[in-house]
């Protein structure tokens, strides 16, 4: 029957069938659809007479159905679709009906069973809409599933999201950039929905793979390329949303997600558009500032990174290091230094050493790539660095060093081979001395930058870490033998006191003896008396980095003699008692390797300039008057290295040394405020300025130095005298005895550490020891003649010795642990017994009363005895009672 057509079946005239499918016997059939759907008076049926209406027009559609009648009627569809339907405007430019749209989510909440079946529905028409490219009915299809979604939150709502689901996958599938940006935004309006009911099944990889995909888009037009980005980094941000937190949907951390959310993001960072390079009007600005996706993404990166656990900064920073690998990105250094700045500030601060750990790592692994990419990972692990120390770096700090102080051993090794193989074939590529010294300097600011973040007690066993790995030449620590080994161990001393340098500027403690160490002042002090002229300028600013604690040192990087120190504006405290037992232990060890430094004949400027500082922070920091009469004794003895010249240093090196001293002594002249003292040295300063000029450092430590030809005839108005300043010192109430005293050092063992010492050295070292350990009324026996068998045969000797002493202390120590315990009684008891007849004896000759006051007496054999009294009868002088 054609649809319209009037029916003059049983129901009466005037009645509209439409086609329907039977539910009963599944054929098409019609059903009358006029005033006979109501009941009397217009009323709805009731339930019971729609039961029995129902089957009525069944069987009435049956009989119609078997006459050959086709059609179907609307009002036995089911009413979800029915509202559904009604949604749709006859002209989709018309937009949603909205008085439909509310009845439609009126009834998805009064039935929440019929949800899932509404999404199903939906999601058909939008399928058959999308493939006729009716893409108004489309936009209107997803704007009231946003609109359903966001007022439903019932416990099936996951079916209907599975629909939804389905839908959005549907139109980011498409090729046209309009339904992928509409699929994107219900996405990200259905991520910011809080479910009450959570999903066990549901999986997001497809989401993933596809935003990351437009992440990349490279679409022609650039405004369409723009929003296509934009719209994958903010689905991006709607599945991190989504998923970050609920431990019940797919991991977002795993490895296969992470290697494309993380690139995706750091290419928009990376990728600039070029609509920014354009110059907009200031009424466009703020919009721009919007639509750009470098922000966006960084803002995406931000949370996604300040979401991140503990167990999970490993996945999310892979991914960072392997894009800045493959696109060459460690070079420039600018944008790897960005990104890795946005991590360590968006990352929680307990995590910041999971980060240096993967820089440290990452650069092992590089240990063999270009100098330049081993210095851009190096400059990014500085900037990270000093982030994370702010927060907590934990167990990485040593970490930290070891790897860069083993990095900086590579690259020496690398510079010095030509090589990343220690040889040099048809493969191998060839390695720009340059750029490794560009690599050193980068780890070398890294280790100062870190090291000032770090509290007193981590920097101290940081530098007594780094002072560990420097190569000495003794018996402990054996060096490299050959040219190569040489400047290998050469290299890798100043590299490591550059460091060590870096990490000591700035340093601040108030007690020296936990600064400065015996065993790390040994070793330091040790490298000091070496040949190389830059190592011992190394050590000598290290010295004075920690001796500063005032911040003086800048105010004496020039020598001068100035009329009154006052306008320097030092800052001077009381000398501490911490200090004092200080110098008392090591005084004489700092003078030593001060006056043997400044007997150098390779010394330069920078070297004398060195020397002052140190000098005149030691006077500020650690003086008291002992000590200020010990370096008096010791300018004066450099004065009469410079009179005496044994050393055959040049003129310069001899007038410098005439300059130092004249400086020095105006310093501490004025800082003990002696007047007797001052005018002394103020008299012979003002006799040089008219006499001898070249005597003062104001024309000796100049970039051209006035010089005299002849210094061997030097009078005594133009040198400090000792026996003057005794004078003055001694009546103010220094130690007059101790000044008289010219200050000679004394030779230890650590000339061997220095291979300085010459033959004259070692024989008038042999004479002094033989003549202290001889009588002085004993004949003097003649020294015996030293040749090189003799001096060869010392060394062989004294290894042989200690050879000798381990193996005894080895008995000793196999005698204890498997001998009888009667035996090692026996033993012990013997040397016991021994033990306290010496101290019996000593006991004898200690206590012995003294001698009778009365004389002596006769005793019977004619022999004189002493007659002694008790103590306690003995009568002492007064001084004697406390």
């Amino acid at each position: 029957m054609p649809r319209g057509q009037r029916c003059l079946e049983p129901g009466g005239p005037g009645i509209l069938l439409r086609p329907v499918v039977c539910r009963r016997w599944g054929r098409w059939a019609v059903v009358r659809r006029g005033p006979g759907t109501m009941g009397e008076a217009g009323l709805p049926w009731s339930r019971a007479d729609r039961e029995c209406r129902w089957r009525w027009s069944c069987d009435y559609i049956c009989r119609i159905n078997k006459s050959g009648v086709c059609g179907c009627c609307g009002a036995l569809r089911p009413r979800y679709k029915r509202l559904v339907d009604n949604i749709f405007p006859e002209d989709p430019e018309d937009g949603l009906v909205k008085t439909n749209m509310e009845k439609l989510t009126f009834y998805a909440l009064s039935a929440p069973e019929k949800l899932d079946r509404i999404g199903a529905y939906l999601s058909e028409r939008l399928i058959r809409d999308v493939g006729r490219h009716r893409y108004g009915y489309v936009c209107i299809a997803m704007e009231a599933l946003d609109q359903l979604l966001m007022a439903c939150h019932c416990q099936s709502i996951n079916l209907f999201v599975e629909s939804f689901l389905k839908m959005v996958a549907k139109l980011l599938e498409s090729e046209k950039p309009n339904l992928q940006i509409l699929g994107t935004n219900s996405f990200v309006k259905f991520a910011n929905i809080e479910e009450d009911t959570p999903s066990y099944h549901r999986s997001y990889d497809f989401f993933v793979s596809r935003f990351s995909e437009m992440c990349h888009s490279s679409h022609d037009d650039l405004e369409i390329k723009t929003k296509i980005r934009m719209s994958g980094i903010k689905g991006l941000q709607g599945v991190v949303r989504k998923t970050v937190n609920d431990e019940l949907q797919a991991n977002i951390w795993d490895p296969q997600h992470m290697d494309k959310i993380v690139p995706s993001l750091l290419f928009n960072l990376q990728h600039v558009e070029e609509a920014e390079s354009r110059s907009p009007s200031p009424l466009q600005a703020p919009e721009k500032e919007k639509e750009n996706p470098a922000e966006l993404a960084e803002r995406c990166l931000r949370e996604l990174l300040g979401r991140a656990a503990f167990g999970n900064i490993k996945n999310a920073i892979k991914p960072v290091l392997i894009h800045l690998d493959n696109h060459s990105l460690w070079e420039p250094k600018v944008f790897a230094i960005r990104c890795f700045k946005i991590i360590m500030y968006s990352i929680q601060p307990q995590h910041s050493h999971l980060v240096i750990q993967q820089l440290l790592g990452h650069l092992d692994a590089n240990s063999r790539s270009a100098a330049t990419v081993r210095a851009g990972i190096v400059e990014v692990l500085s900037e990270a660095s000093v982030i994370a120390a702010t927060g907590s770096v934990g167990p990485t700090v040593l970490e930290m060093f070891n790897t860069l102080l083993r990095q900086l051993r590579l690259s020496i090794d690398y510079a010095l081979t030509g090589s990343y193989d220690g040889a040099i074939s048809l493969g191998t590529k060839i390695i720009k001395e340059h750029e490794e010294r560009m690599f050193q300097e980068a780890v070398i600011k890294t280790i100062g930058s870190f090291a000032s973040t770090l509290p007193t007690y981590q920097r101290s066993e940081v530098i007594l870490f780094i002072m560990s790995k420097v190569p000495l030449p003794s018996l402990h620590h054996p060096v490299d033998a050959g040219r190569t080994g040489e400047n290998r161990n050469r290299l890798t001393q100043i590299m490591l006191l550059k460091s060590l340098l870096q990490v000591s500027t700035g340093f601040q403690c108030n007690n020296m003896m936990s600064a400065l160490p015996s065993n790390f002042l040994d070793r330091l002090l040790s490298t000091a008396l070496m040949e190389d002229a830059e190592i011992r300028l190394f050590v000598l600013e290290i010295l004075i980095s920690f001796i500063d604690r005032h911040g003086n040192r800048h105010k004496f990087s020039t020598i001068s003699t100035l009329n009154d120190i006052s306008v320097l504006k030092l800052k001077v405290d009381k000398c501490s008692r911490q200090d004092t037992v200080f110098m008392k232990k090591h005084s004489q060890q700092l003078y030593r390797h001060i006056y043997l430094s400044c007997k150098e004949d390779t010394n330069t400027q920078k070297h004398y300039e060195a020397l002052y500082g140190l000098l005149a922070l030691i006077s500020i920091e650690l003086a008291n008057e002992e000590v200020v009469v010990d370096l008096i004794r010791l300018v004066l003895a450099v004065q009469d290295v410079a009179q005496v010249n044994e050393e055959n240093l040049p003129v310069y090196h001899r007038c410098a040394l005439y300059a130092l001293g004249a400086a020095y002594l105006n310093l501490i002249s004025q800082l003990t405020t002696v007047p007797a003292f001052c005018q002394h040295i103020h008299e012979v300063i003002e006799t040089r300025k008219k006499e001898a000029p070249y005597m003062l450092p104001e024309d000796v430590f100049v970039e051209r130095p006035r010089l005299s030809p002849n210094l061997d005839g030097v009078v005594i108005e133009f040198l400090f005298r000792q026996s003057k300043i005794s004078e003055v010192l001694g009546g103010s109430g220094y130690n007059s005895d101790r000044l008289c005293l010219p200050y000679i050092p004394q030779l230890t063992d650590e000339d061997r550490l220095s291979k300085r010492r010459s033959i004259g050295e070692t024989i008038s070292l042999q004479v002094e020891v033989e003549s202290r350990n001889s009588p002085e009324k004993e004949e003097r026996v003649p020294a015996e003649e030293i040749t090189y068998e003799t001096l060869k045969k010392a060394i062989v000797d004294s290894v042989a010795v200690e050879e000798q002493e381990r193996e005894r202390r080895r008995q000793v120590v196999e005698k204890f642990q498997k001998a009888p315990f009667e035996e090692i009684a026996a033993h012990c008891g013997a040397r016991a017994s021994l033990l306290q007849s010496k101290l019996n004896q000593i006991f004898e000759i200690t206590i012995r009363p003294p001698p009778s006051p009365s004389g002596t007496i006769t005793a019977a054999y004619g022999q004189p005895q002493n007659h002694s009294i008790p103590v306690y009868e003995m009568k002492f002088p007064d001084l004697c009672v406390y």
